[in-house]
């Protein structure tokens, strides 16, 4: 079993440097696929209410029988839930699908700025973390201009942002900012839905005797970011957590940087 590292966070605890994400994995399966990630050694597993997956994660938490401190969950406020009352009484079913009485992570899924109630939602977020029901409170899909809002209006710094983030899509602005503000930066897609057949990375992948995926999870890794990949497979699902005992050198990370290319393959979330 995979050791893996953790990062602090700045409201106190860690979060564990990979983690198992369920996005598209569907209801039904979800039990399974998360079961067969917590056997793999994955201790953070990362799900949403609108990926409608809850009640299976919750499942496989309660089957694994492990000491709940030792997993680190979360789960992410949805777009119509938004606003202070509503953010309460979605974070209360989302438990209740979860079978859980605390989340590790309790996230804004996406600003949506055009309806401008993520501040209210991030002052109901503060309520929950205070209660101690939400051990941590982060945000998704946050822009710089979003977190200075945030930061301006309420003083309290998220404890992650979570984002599209991959070789073609770095995000070292919105990185930066993070590193400067002790915010953790937590990719989603980071291997950009299995993009991986350009040729750098087929090269590294070769020369450490690897996957790309593992390579590209590795870049992730060494930039201080979390990566929470996705796999029903179970080889994959194992392959995706073997990442540390084997490191890209200062030359391979200049040949990743090669890849970025400012697309995104998500949402722009100014516009979502």
């Amino acid at each position: 079993m995979a050791h893996v590292p953790t990062l602090s966070l700045n409201q106190g605890g860690a979060i564990p440097q990979i983690g198992y994400g369920v996005f598209k994995v569907d209801p039904a399966e979800a039990e399974r696929a998360v079961g067969l990630a917590i056997r793999a050694g994955y201790r953070s597993i990362d799900t949403a209410r609108i990926y409608r997956n809850e009640e299976g994660v919750g499942a496989a938490i309660a089957r694994a029988e492990l000491d709940r401190d030792s997993l680190f969950v979360t789960t992410k406020l949805w777009n119509d839930d938004q606003g202070y009352d509503e953010a309460l009484r979605a974070f209360d079913a989302s438990l209740g699908r979860l079978g859980l009485d605390t989340v590790d992570l309790y996230l804004i899924h996406w600003p949506k700025p055009s309806q401008d109630r993520y501040v209210d939602s991030w002052r109901a977020l503060e309520k929950l973390q205070q209660e101690g029901r939400a051990r941590a409170i982060g945000v998704s899909n946050f822009t710089v201009a979003h977190l200075e809002r945030l930061l301006g209006e309420t003083g309290i710094v998220p404890a992650v942002n979570q984002i599209e983030l991959h070789p073609a899509f770095p995000q070292d602005e919105l990185h930066a900012f993070h590193q400067a503000h002790g915010i953790v930066t937590e990719a989603w897609s980071p291997l950009a839905q299995g993009d991986l057949d350009a040729p750098v990375i087929g090269a590294l992948a070769e020369k450490h005797d690897r996957t790309a995926a593992q390579v590209v999870l590795r870049w992730h890794m060494q930039r201080g970011i979390v990566a929470i990949p996705k796999s029903v497979t179970p080889s994959r699902i194992a392959e995706n957590i073997a990442v540390f005992d084997f490191a890209l050198d200062d030359e391979d990370m200049e040949r990743m940087r090669s890849l970025d290319t400012g697309t995104r393959i998500g949402p722009d979330p100014e516009r979502f």
